[in-house]
């Protein structure tokens, strides 16, 4: 039997998502990508899980896509070729779009798709040793189907040079462009990553996914009445919703809400 390419781990409210393919630095392949999508639609639409955590087995984060599968696609007939580019594209949407808070655990290099899998995610933690590159151009590809989830996270100034030099940056540089959020020793990185999940359990799980739904509808809209309008009937909504009557109540009664795990 083959090893998974995935491996899911249950830590409370929690899902941790462990890429399993070490021995090829869990390059992406069909099998990964159906199942990452298969994965995060999943966990999406469970009510029990309140974040998901990305990270890879083995040194490597993620080398991004499988050279022999990509040599696959490259010969075969078109229609099965776009067919499979789709699939990619649609993982990374599923990603990207998923109603759990989304954290990419960066222990090593992250490349091409995986540098791409770390934009889609909400927030990434790297390891200090953690080496990131936009590839593609280097195997005479481009980065197209990640490309969305990378501009939006450093902006297209940034992405023009990493996308045609495919040249490697270290976490301090990732950190500065904005690709990751936090830094840390490799002894450290769970104790970081953990600190952030304490954090997010404070936050009312609803008000998270609108909370995300908001920065899409409103990144790089211009601020329009329609705009304003839009935000004024989020906001109004959300007031009259349960989680925000729990919420305010528990403030005004300094107690916890119920939506923060008990210790």
């Amino acid at each position: 039997m083959p090893e998974p390419t995935l491996e899911i781990e249950s830590a409370g409210d929690v899902a941790w998502v462990w890429m399993n393919r070490p021995a090829v630095h869990n390059a992406l392949n069909e099998a990964m990508i159906d199942e990452l999508a298969e994965t995060f639609l999943d966990l999406g639409e469970d009510p029990k899980v309140r974040a998901i955590v990305l990270a890879g087995r083995g040194k490597s984060f993620s080398a991004g896509g499988d050279i022999e599968y990509m040599k696959r696609q490259g010969a075969a007939p078109r229609e099965i070729n776009l067919a499979t580019a789709r699939g990619l594209a649609e993982m990374f949407h599923i990603i990207a779009g998923c109603p759990r808070v989304t954290i990419a655990r960066v222990n090593g290099a992250a490349m091409g798709g995986g540098l791409g899998l770390v934009a889609a995610c909400d927030i990434a933690v790297a390891s200090s040793t953690a080496v990131f590159a936009v590839s593609e151009v280097r195997l005479g590809l481009i980065p197209s189907t990640i490309a969305p989830y990378v501009v939006r996270a450093i902006g297209p100034r940034q992405a023009s040079r990493l996308f045609v030099t495919g040249e490697r940056i270290d976490a301090a540089h990732a950190e500065r462009i904005g690709l990751v959020h936090e830094i840390a020793e490799p002894d450290q990185l769970d104790a970081c990553l953990q600190s952030i999940v304490g954090n997010l359990l404070s936050g009312a799980p609803g008000a998270q996914s609108d909370a995300k739904r908001m920065i899409d509808a409103v990144v790089d809209q211009p601020i329009t009445r329609e705009l304003m309008e839009q935000t004024a009937v989020a906001i109004a909504d959300r007031r009259s919703n349960p989680e925000a009557v729990e919420g305010l109540s528990a403030f005004l009664e300094k107690r916890k809400p119920d939506w923060v795990p008990s210790k």
